[in-house]
């Protein structure tokens, strides 16, 4: 009996130090990441919450909104570049995701398009066409159905905006949870190594490659942050019923739209989402690009950019 309770001892403290190790190492991992990928833009406090942006170029206002698990690194890689020239661009973090503060737990996305609508208004930016990408679609429209006033047209971009049949991943579901959500969080970020990120992005792009320099400049450790891995998941794990609640409203958005997706994309297929919106919003018109998966903005930009300036004159910003 001893010599058990001995083992039960021995075997209880190194539960408790690998426990240590976890948090600790966790907690560096986050201090590193922070401190190779630092805030690339500014701030504004919006109704108590801090909002991080980047703002370039000058002309009429174009907002653009990532999608699930990123920041806006990803628009800064190539499409800030492409669009400065004749817009000012601007790119948001969304909440709990990059440098945003989050606004409670699972911002629902009629938030988060209200906080970024309150966020370009406060640095000026009344009347911004808004482009959102896959997550970023939805907020995007959202937007479109809640803060008409602060909007000259939409793109949406690969975006998750119509109810699916296929739930969600075991991943999200234990990951979303309240007990089991931030252990996991925590063995996350203290275990798994960036690379494990940078090949998830990876799946994400096919058919086509992540571009030369993408995971670098991307930031996969602000991914594996504990409080962004969590804030990812239980935004995920509630989208559903949001958009579910959201279509019937689609009739009401009057700005013009565009909407750009790829035939070749099976994170968010083309026929569950992008083909009825285009039918839901009156003035919306569909382009398919042939070929292109989930990540058009880089697989084709310029089909982007041409669907921002058809936006521009249609809205008669230029």
């Amino acid at each position: 009996m001893k010599l058990v309770l001995a083992l039960l001892g021995i075997l209880l403290c190194a539960l408790i130090l690998v426990a240590l190790l976890t948090v600790w190492r966790a907690g560096r991992n986050e201090a590193a990441a922070e401190a190779d990928y630092p805030p690339a833009g500014q701030f504004v406090e919006v109704n108590g919450t801090r909002v991080h942006y980047i703002d370039e170029g000058e002309g009429p206002a174009v907002v653009l909104i990532h999608g699930s698990g990123g920041n806006l690194n990803d628009w800064t890689f190539d499409m800030v570049g492409r669009l400065r020239d004749r817009y000012r661009v601007i790119a948001f973090d969304r909440p709990g995701l990059g440098y945003t503060e989050m606004i409670g737990q699972g911002a629902s996305i009629t938030d988060q398009a209200r906080l970024l609508a309150d966020a370009a208004t406060a640095i000026g930016a009344d009347n911004p066409m808004v482009v959102g990408h896959s997550f970023g679609g939805a907020v995007a429209v959202a937007w479109g159905v809640e803060r008409p006033d602060v909007l000259a047209g939409l793109v949406v971009l690969a975006g998750a905006t119509n109810p699916w049949d296929t739930g969600i991943s075991t991943y999200y579901r234990l990951l979303s949870h309240p007990v089991a959500g931030p252990i996991m969080a925590t063995l996350l970020a203290a275990w798994v190594p960036e690379r494990i990120v940078t090949e998830n992005v990876e799946a994400v792009f096919k058919p086509q490659t992540a571009p030369e320099g993408y995971g670098e400049h991307f930031g996969p450790g602000l991914t594996l942050r504990r409080f962004s891995l969590l804030e990812n998941a239980r935004q995920r794990a509630d989208l559903l019923p949001q958009i579910e609640a959201l279509v019937p409203h689609y009739a009401r958005i009057d700005v013009p739209t565009e909407i750009l997706h790829g035939d070749a994309d099976t994170t968010v297929g083309l026929e569950i989402h992008s083909i009825p919106l285009s039918q839901q919003i009156p003035d919306a018109r569909l382009t398919v690009l042939d070929g292109v998966g989930h990540m058009p903005q880089h697989a084709a930009p310029e089909a982007l950019e041409a669907a921002i300036d058809r936006l521009a004159q249609r809205a008669g910003l230029r």
